[in-house]
C-alpha cells in the first residue's frame, strides 16, 4: 500500500501476509526449479504449503517482530516516520531472503539436501562454488539473485505506509499490540507445548522432495547455524547406558590379526587412487550402469574386489577424511574445515611414515579448497602437488584444475622417478568426474556419464603404465572413491553409498573377490594389519580380515540422515523428520537404533576431539 497513513493492524496485517506469500511462492519456485528430481501435481503443491505453513508463520514471525515493535513505539510518537525507518530493515531481510530462497532452489539441484550452515564452508572457496557451473549459469542464478531481492524489496516497501494513524485510545491500543506481541511469540515457538518449532515439524511425506519443499529455506538456515557447535548436545537418543550397550558391540578391540594375507610382502609402496565420486552407479559388477568403466571392469579379475563396501559420507571434504583418516562421518559437520579437531587425528600416512615410508598427495585442483591442505599437512603427507605445481595450460585444462589425463601421466612420471631403497605412500585424488564434467573425451553421449568414463580411462590406462616399470612388482594399488554420485538416485537409496575398492598390483599375492560388508573407513586399518603394522589408534577403522571382526555393517551418513546395513537388511533413518525413510527387506527396530547409537556417539566423540581425539568413541563420554 503506497498510501501516506494505515493502522497499525492493517499494516501488520499486510506484512504478514506479505511474507507468507514469499514463502508461499518459494516453495513453488523450488519444486519447479527442481521438478527434475521428482514429478509432481497440484495437489502435492497444496500439501506442500500445508505442511509448511506452521514454519512459514514461525520465520514470518521472527521477520514480524521489529515492525510490530516499531508499531507500539508509534502509538506514542505518531509523528515518526515509519516508512524511513523501516527501509534499511527491509534492505537487509530482501537481500536475506531473496539470497535463501533462490540459493535453497539452486544448490539443490547438486546437493539434494535443504539449505544449511555447511553452505557457508563450503563458499569459503570461491573456486569450490563456481568451478562447477558454468558462466551461462552464475549469469542467469546472479540475475535470478538480483530480480528476487529487488522485488522482495519493493513489495515490503510497498506496503508500509509514511506514517501510522494515531489514535485517541493509547494505553487501550497499546494493550493490544502486547497481545499481539504474545500471539507472534506463540506463533515463533510453533506450540503451547514442551515442543517448540523444528525443522521436522514440516516433514509429512515418505518422499523426500515433497518434505524437502515444505520446509522453510530460512528457517532450516537458522536452525542449523544454531546447531553448529553444540555437538555433544545433538542427537542425544539414549541414555548412556542404553546407548553404550548398543554401541559397544559394533566396534571390535584394534586387532592386528588376519585370517587371510592378501599381499606377497608386508612393505610394499603404497598407491591410493581416490577417484572422485565413483559409486556403484557407474561400476558394472556392483549392478550400474553398463558401459561407463570398461577399464575398471578389466581390471576387476586381476585384483582383489571388494564388492560389498560402502563409503562414509557424501562429499570430498568427508569422504576423504573417512578414508585417509578411517574416521566415520558427521551429517552436519566436516572435521576437515576444523582445524582445532585436527591435531592428534590418526591418518594412514601418520602410520606409514612411522614405519619410514615418504608420503605424497597428489591432486591437479586447488588444494587449499574446503580446508584440504591443512588436513593434509597435519596428516602426515610430506610432499603435495597441486594445480600451482603444473603448467598454466594444464592446469587450465579444466575448471577445477587439471584433469585426469595430466595428473595421471604425472602420478606415472613421479612413481618412475621413486628410489628403489625408501619405501614410499602416495595418494592420488582425481577431479574429472565432478561437476561441470567437461573433458577432453567424447565415447558417451550423456556429458556425466562421458566425464566418469573419461576417469575410467585415465585410471586404467595409468595401471597399465605402471604395469611397465620395475615398481609394479612391489607395488599396491587401491582404487577407492571418496563417495558416491547422484545419478538417478538419491541420498535414501543405499546405491549412492555403495562403492567399490580394487586392489592391483606385484604386491597382491593373487585376485579374488571379498564380499564382506564394511566401510570406507575401514579400508585403513584393514591395510595397516594386512603390512604388519599397529591400527589401535584407529577407533572407527576395522580390519575386516581380522577372526574379530564377527559383526559385519556398514554406517554412512548424509545431511538429511543416516544408513544402517547389516546381515538383516538396510534401514535409512530421516534424523530430520525422526522416522524411517527406507527399511529393507523389512523394518527391523535395531537397526535403526544401532545407527542413532553410533551417530550420538560420534558426537559425543566431535564434541571431546579438541583434548584427545584419539580416545576410544566408546570412552568420550
Amino acid at each position: 500500500m503506497k498510501g501516506h497513513t494505515a493502522s497499525h493492524w492493517t499494516f501488520l496485517a499486510r506484512l504478514a501476509a506479505t511474507l507468507l506469500s514469499i514463502f508461499a511462492f518459494g516453495k513453488v519456485f523450488f519444486m519447479v526449479y527442481n521438478r527434475e528430481v521428482m514429478p509432481f501435481s497440484l495437489s502435492d503443491i497444496a500439501s506442500v504449503w500445508l505442511h509448511g505453513f506452521s514454519m512459514d508463520l514461525s520465520t514470518t514471525g521472527y521477520l514480524v517482530v521489529l515492525p510490530w515493535l516499531l508499531s507500539l513505539v508509534c502509538l506514542w510518537a505518531p509523528r515518526l516516520p515509519f516508512r524511513k525507518v523501516l527501509v534499511p530493515y527491509y534492505i537487509l531481510v530482501a537481500l536475506v531472503l531473496g539470497l535463501v530462497i533462490c540459493g535453497d532452489a539452486f544448490l539443490y539441484e547438486f546437493w539434494k539436501f535443504k539449505l544449511n550452515a555447511a553452505v557457508f564452508s563450503y563458499m569459503q572457496s570461491a573456486s569450490g562454488t563456481t568451478n562447477s557451473v558454468s558462466p551461462f549459469f552464475l549469469l542467469t542464478r546472479t540475475a535470478a539473485f538480483i530480480v528476487a531481492i529487488g522485488l522482495i524489496g519493493y513489495l515490503l516497501i510497498r506496503i508500509t505506509p509514511s506514517h501510522l494513524s494515531a489514535t485517541a485510545h493509547r494505553i487501550r491500543h497499546s494493550a493490544a499490540m502486547v497481545v499481539l506481541g504474545g500471539l507472534i511469540f506463540l506463533c515463533i515457538r510453533g506450540s503451547i507445548g514442551t515442543s517448540t518449532m523444528n525443522v521436522g515439524v514440516a516433514y509429512y511425506s515418505p518422499h523426500l522432495f515433497l518434505n524437502h519443499s515444505a520446509v522453510n529455506p530460512a528457517f532450516s538456515l537458522l536452525s542449523s547455524i544454531s546447531k553448529t557447535k553444540d555437538f555433544s548436545g545433538q542427537f542425544n537418543y539414549f541414555p548412556e547406558a542404553e546407548r553404550a550397550s548398543l554401541f559397544d558391540s559394533l566396534y571390535a578391540p584394534p586387532t592386528p590379526s588376519v585370517t587371510d594375507t592378501l599381499l606377497n610382502t608386508s612393505r610394499p609402496n603404497v598407491l591410493l587412487i581416490l577417484m572422485e565420486s565413483y559409486g556403484s552407479r557407474f561400476i558394472e559388477e556392483l549392478g550400474g550402469i553398463p558401459g561407463v568403466s570398461p577399464h575398471f571392469s578389466r581390471l576387476v579379475p586381476e585384483g582383489i574386489f571388494w564388492d560389498n563396501l560402502y563409503c562414509n559420507s557424501f562429499r570430498t571434504d568427508r569422504g576423504t577424511v573417512s578414508a585417509l583418516s578411517g574416521w566415520t562421518s558427521y551429517p552436519t559437520a566436516s572435521l576437515m574445515k576444523m582445524p582445532e579437531k585436527l591435531g592428534n587425528m590418526p591418518s594412514i600416512a601418520k602410520s606409514l611414515q612411522k614405519a619410514g615410508y615418504g608420503t605424497e598427495f597428489l591432486y591437479g585442483g586447488d588444494i587449499e579448497i574446503m580446508g584440504m591442505k591443512g588436513y593434509l599437512v597435519g596428516s602426515g603427507y610430506q610432499h603435495i602437488t597441486s594445480d600451482a605445481d603444473f603448467s598454466l595450460s594444464e592446469a587450465k585444462e579444466s575448471k577445477w584444475g587439471a584433469n585426469d589425463a595430466v595428473t595421471a601421466q604425472r602420478v606415472f612420471k613421479t612413481v618412475g622417478q621413486k628410489p628403489a631403497d625408501t619405501p614410499w605412500f602416495m595418494t592420488y585424488l582425481t577431479l574429472s568426474s565432478h561437476e561441470p564434467f567437461e573433458v577432453p573425451y567424447n565415447r558417451l553421449e550423456d556429458p556425466k556419464l562421458n566425464a566418469f568414463a573419461f576417469t575410467d580411462e585415465c585410471v586404467g590406462s595409468l595401471i597399465d603404465s605402471l604395469r611397465t616399470l620395475p615398481a609394479w612388482d612391489n607395488l599396491l594399488v587401491i582404487l577407492l572413491p571418496d563417495h558416491g554420485f547422484l545419478y538417478d538416485i538419491t541420498y535414501e537409496d543405499p546405491a549412492f553409498f555403495h562403492c567399490p575398492m580394487l586392489w592391483l598390483g606385484g604386491a597382491v599375492r593373487q585376485p579374488k573377490r571379498i564380499h564382506t560388508l564394511m566401510n570406507q573407513s575401514d579400508m585403513a586399518a584393514t591395510l595397516l594389519a594386512q603390512m604388519e603394522l599397529p591400527h589401535d589408534d584407529f577407533p572407527w577403522s576395522r580390519n575386516v580380515m581380522s577372526p574379530h571382526y564377527t559383526n559385519p555393517f556398514a554406517y554412512s551418513s548424509f545431511p538429511g540422515g543416516i544408513l544402517f546395513a547389516d546381515s538383516t537388511g538396510v534401514s535409512v533413518y530421516d534424523i530430520t523428520g525422526e522416522k524411517s525413510i527406507l527399511e529393507s527387506p523389512a523394518p527391523n527396530p535395531l537397526r535403526v537404533n544401532k545407527a542413532k547409537a553410533i551417530l550420538q556417539s560420534s558426537y559425543d566423540r566431535l564434541d571431546a576431539m579438541n583434548s584427545n581425539p584419539t580416545t576410544s568413541p566408546t570412552t568420550a563420554q
